[in-house]
């Protein structure tokens, strides 16, 4: 199983990116899935999270600007970030609850990181 994550770059404040992250493999469900950042000397937090019937939840630092949304049938996860602001440079990493065919245990698997930085 791959979580394969893409569409980070650079961008000016107040610009959009758009995040993709497409899982692959024997997969046989996937629960919750989500993104988290990581900024240079600081811990991984959590941006987002969105369940598989499409609830979702924010961290307060990007609410209103940012959007999760999910393609089941594809096995993406998605992740809008509008008016983006210098602070939100960092390496976003997607994340997904998996249960493979193989096995009954549902477990977090990780994407590989996209770096996403926003000049002032």
């Amino acid at each position: 199983v791959q979580l394969q994550a893409s569409g980070g770059g650079l961008v000016q404040a107040g610009g959009s990116l758009r995040l993709s992250c497409a899982g692959s493999g024997s997969i046989f469900r996937i629960n919750n899935m989500g993104w988290y950042r990581q900024a240079p000397g600081k811990q991984r937090e959590l941006v987002g999270t969105i369940t598989s019937g499409g609830s979702t939840n924010y961290a307060d630092s990007v609410k209103s600007r940012f959007t999760i949304s999910r393609d089941n049938a594809k096995k993406t996860v998605y992740l809008q970030m509008n008016n983006l602001k210098p602070e939100d440079t960092a390496v976003y990493y997607c994340s997904a609850d998996i249960r493979r065919w193989e096995s009954p245990r549902e477990l977090k698997y990780w994407g590989q990181g996209t770096q996403v930085t926003v000049s002032s």
